[in-house]
């Protein structure tokens, strides 16, 4: 099965299909029990049943694993619960340890990892809702079975979208109910237990929006802009090397933020203070130095086609305007540089 993405080009955006999961599952490594649908593994959901959930369960490692769940998007929302042990997490550029009793949550297609780069031992839950979003700016689409009232709904919905905090302490009232869903996941023969799990993941939210309200959470109203959006489109773009690779054109690259060209070239200004195509020239420029740099007998032609310049001269042309030599009398000045630092340490 094709795997979701969030763009069209480039691996990055692809949602997970828990790969490394699975194959440790097989091996007998550690226990994975879960109701899911389309590429993520488990027991299949039917087509009518709790739409929107992509996928519901849990793991038990009984001891540390040799794998993790590195980079990765989900097309939903993702709530985690750590029940016991304990395993590296990050979203973006937060980094941390979790401890049992630790609630992770993940918006839709925010970068996350699980492991670093294995994860320890362990007993995790979680439960994937798809709210039919790709960008930051996009409202949140709730399944029809989920019961909350109108305006607890709202409330639940901004203090999801609108706060970057990925880590939260969980209720003991948390913990139970993730138990209890984990407990109906597993008992559940071709469906037998779908009304049990709509009433507990009803539950499950309305404990999720007490919390908040205990927290007084602080909202960010600018995670939900489209400058939020075209913010994430550059950062991705820096990230990854086939993003920078492909043949971008200004109405490309805003149709991938799903917005207008003028739209797009405006955010793009009020974020680099340049224009998309000299924007992306600078990203590959920087992509091109840290290859010349780290890959001292490549080809200078060929880091300039894998940093996605078109020809070897353009490519030089730029680089001698951005850091004042040309491609090849950087690699030995950089080492000029770096042998008079290490005398100077000496």
């Amino acid at each position: 099965m094709a795997l979701p993405i969030y763009q069209e080009r480039g691996e990055t955006y692809q949602a997970n299909n828990c790969a490394p999961l699975v194959r440790a599952a097989r091996r007998g490594r550690m226990r994975l029990t879960a109701l899911a649908r389309d590429q993520y593994p488990g027991q299949r959901l039917a087509r009518s049943a709790l739409p929107g959930v992509k996928t519901v369960g849990f793991w038990d490692a009984p001891y540390a694993q040799d794998w993790g769940l590195d980079w990765h998007y989900n097309e939903g929302v993702e709530l985690t619960l750590l029940e016991r042990g304990g395993v590296a997490y990050a979203v973006d550029n937060h980094r941390c340890r979790l401890r049992p009793d630790d609630l992770t949550v993940a918006r839709p297609w925010q970068r996350h990892r699980v492991g670093d780069p294995n994860i320890g031992a362990g007993r995790l839950h979680w439960l994937i809702l798809d709210v039919g979003v790709r960008r930051p700016h996009q409202p949140w689409q709730w399944p029809s079975w989920l019961v909350l009232t109108k305006g607890d709904l709202k409330e639940l919905t901004d203090n999801l979208r609108k706060n970057e905090r990925p880590v939260w302490r969980a209720t003991p009232e948390i913990r139970q109910c993730f138990q209890r869903i984990s407990a109906a996941v597993e008992a559940d023969r071709h469906g037998s237990n779908l009304s049990r799990l709509a009433a507990l993941l009803n539950e499950l939210f309305v404990l999720v929006l007490e919390m908040f309200r205990r927290q007084r959470i602080k909202r960010d109203e600018s995670l939900i802009t489209t400058q939020r959006t075209v913010e994430l489109f550059w950062a991705d773009m820096q990230r990854n090397s086939i993003n920078l690779a492909s043949d971008w054109t200004v109405k490309s690259m805003a149709r991938q933020c799903g917005l207008g060209v003028t739209h797009f070239i405006h955010y793009t200004r009020q974020i680099t203070n340049s224009t998309p195509v000299c924007y992306l020239n600078q990203c590959r420029l920087q992509a091109a130095l840290w290859l010349l740099a780290e890959t001292p007998k490549r080809n200078i032609t060929d880091i300039a086609l894998s940093s996605g310049f078109n020809s070897s001269q353009y490519f030089a042309k730029l680089f001698r305007q951005q850091f004042g030599c040309a491609p090849r009398d950087y690699r030995p000045a950089r080492a000029s540089v770096n042998a008079r630092h290490h005398q100077t340490r000496v």
